[in-house]
């Protein structure tokens, strides 16, 4: 860990010592994969403007998200089977962002459940709601964000329909593994993660098993889950969610402009611009290509958060220069915590935030405030 410079280097410890399916899972995306690599492509694209001979004696990367002081101008995003990267996996990812002073956001396809996070944590953390089908369930996830004093509800919208991940089909991926001669061989070449999580809190959906109600076993927990998500789910749901959520109100999976006022006429604190990392509609454009528009067109009218691609600091200052006031970071934590768990995404924050501490230098910036789009050469 400590010769790891890199979320590459991460991302390579990671697939070493965490299972195939699960690993892909992470790594993959929808389809052909053309979104996914685009959102890497069209960041890398983006040419960073240096400046010399200017005082930045004196930075900061710290800044507000929400109205909430940060030590970096990013959250550790909601992720699914984070738990199955490492045992206890979104506890410790937890455990690891507060420590540093980001928000962590516990997703609902969570591992480890709401209230195993809020007994590992001592500081409110970020829950994120997909809203099924059974909106009696999805009102007790809203009831248990609020009992564990989470401090904004991030609300996903572009889960209506599932992309296909060509990789989980071939690897016949569930949770917990299928017993298979391809998963017993694989897993027994990674007995450090075996120990673990078979010592850890929870094999399965945290938030789900044992809160859906006439549901036993992993089989049939995961056929309630294929069933569940909501092709009809609509703006008046999101209604309904602001109605019953008391607090902060993100709305995540924005990538169009007519979609983005839509949102922020909802009322959301905030949105995120998002393809969902390359999971869901292959083909769609980057996340970063469609930003500089959304921010543009409601950047006044809410805060607006960046998600999809970011690997590093100099992404992160790519993103703010467009336009967004914060981002989110996924797949680069995921990297962290499957290379070497709570210490593994302590060290992938720490990567980034130094990257983006040293480009600021680089560019001329002292304060996330002073990013703005003369960072981009433009030729």
């Amino acid at each position: 860990m400590a010769t790891a410079t890199s979320i590459d280097d991460l991302r390579l410890m990671a697939k070493r010592r965490v299972p195939k399916a699960f690993f892909e899972y992470c790594d993959h995306g929808s389809y052909a994969e053309e979104t996914l690599n685009a959102n890497r492509a069209d960041l890398k694209a983006l040419r960073l403007r240096q400046r010399v001979m200017v005082d930045v004696a004196n930075r900061s990367t710290e800044t507000t998200i929400l109205g909430e002081k940060v030590a970096f101008p990013f959250a550790l995003a909601p992720t699914g089977l984070t738990g199955m990267q490492h045992a206890d996996g979104e506890i410790l990812a937890a455990r690891a962002a507060e420590r540093v002073g980001i928000p962590f956001c516990l997703s609902t396809m969570s591992i480890c459940s709401i209230e195993d996070v809020a007994a590992g944590t001592t500081k409110p953390f970020w829950f994120q709601l997909y809203v099924m089908k059974d909106r009696g369930f999805a009102k007790s996830l809203v009831d248990r964000a609020i009992a564990a004093k989470c401090s904004a509800l991030v609300l996903t919208v572009d889960l209506q329909v599932q992309g296909q991940r060509h990789r989980d089909i071939k690897n016949g991926m569930t949770v917990p593994p299928r017993v298979t001669l391809a998963n017993v061989l694989d897993i027994a070449t990674k007995p450090d993660w075996a120990l673990k999580v078979l010592r850890g809190k929870r094999k399965t959906f945290g938030n789900l098993d044992g809160f859906v109600k006439g549901m036993s076993g992993v089989k049939s927990l995961g056929q309630w889950i294929a069933g569940q998500f909501d092709p009809a789910l609509n703006w008046n749901d999101v209604a309904w969610i602001r109605s019953i959520w008391p607090g902060k109100l993100i709305i995540k999976g924005v990538l169009d402009v007519d979609d983005a006022r839509a949102a922020a006429g909802t009322g959301a604190d905030a949105i995120v611009v998002s393809n969902h990392g390359g999971r869901q509609l292959d083909g769609a454009p980057s996340a970063i290509s469609t930003l500089p528009r959304i921010v543009e067109a409601v950047g006044g009218d809410t805060e607006v958060m960046f998600d999809s691609g970011i690997r590093s600091g100099q992404d992160v200052l790519r993103a703010l220069a467009l336009g967004a006031k914060s981002c989110m970071i996924g797949r680069a934590f995921l990297y962290g915590l499957g290379a070497g768990g709570e210490a593994g995404v302590a060290k992938a924050i720490d990567i980034i935030g130094r990257e983006l501490d040293v480009s600021m230098a680089l560019t001329g910036r002292r304060t996330i405030a002073e990013i703005d789009g003369t960072v981009i050469d433009r030729g």
